[in-house]
Parts: C-alpha cells; structure tokens; sequence
C-alpha cells in the first residue's frame, strides 16, 4: 500500500505544469507514429506523467488538429468499433522540434533557477 501512495503521489503533477506541456508530450508519442487517442494517454501515463483523462486529451487533440498540427482518419475496428487515429502533419512535425529546442531550454533555466540555494537577505 505505501509503495502505491509513493507512486501516485509522484505521478499526481500539478495541473498547472501539465497544461504547459502535455500538448508537446502529445505530439512526441505521435513522433513515433499514426495512433488513437487511448494508446496516446497509456503512453503518456507509462512514461510517467499520470493519467490524462479524456476530456482532457481529446480536447486538447482537436485543437491540435485545427491548428494543422495532427490529421485526424477514421479507421474500422476489428469487429469493433471504429477508432479514430491522429498523425503528426510537416507543420506538426517541424513545430515539436522547434518547440523541444525551446522546451529544453526553458527546462534548464527553471530547473536551475528553482533548485537554486537562496540568497541570504
């Protein structure tokens, strides 16, 4: 029981920190791929960043969309229904390296800003 509130209780970030970054985090999985939304918050969650509800992601995946980011393909499931797939567009594509690059930094400067010993005053 102790180990699964240490694993929730390191999974649960804050909202705030989730907002600014799960749309770039959403556009890495597709990096690796044409996928649905289900497989997108399980990759999400195994790479440590919590459950991401669905009214949350699919959300967030439609805007992704209209901005020209993801295509959005129907596609029949197998006996099943059918799934809705997104995929990253060249103007996806060339907007997660740019704002990686610029995620890295940011990153780096809070990390080292926040962990920072304070002055004396």
């Amino acid at each position: 029981m102790a180990t699964k509130q240490l694993v929730d209780a390191d999974t649960a970030w804050p909202g705030d920190w989730l907002r600014g970054v799960l749309s770039l985090c959403a556009l890495r999985v597709l990096a690796d791929g044409p996928t649905y939304g289900y497989d997108i918050a399980q990759r999400l969650a195994a790479a440590g960043l919590g459950e991401i509800k669905g009214g949350t992601l699919y959300p967030l995946l439609g805007r992704l969309a209209v901005a020209g980011l993801l295509d959005e393909e129907w596609r029949p499931g197998d006996g099943g229904p059918g799934r809705k797939y997104y995929a990253l567009t060249p103007a996806g594509r060339t907007h997660l390296r740019d704002e990686s690059a610029r995620w890295s930094r940011f990153a780096d400067l809070t990390q080292t800003f926040v962990t920072s010993p304070e002055a004396d005053r």
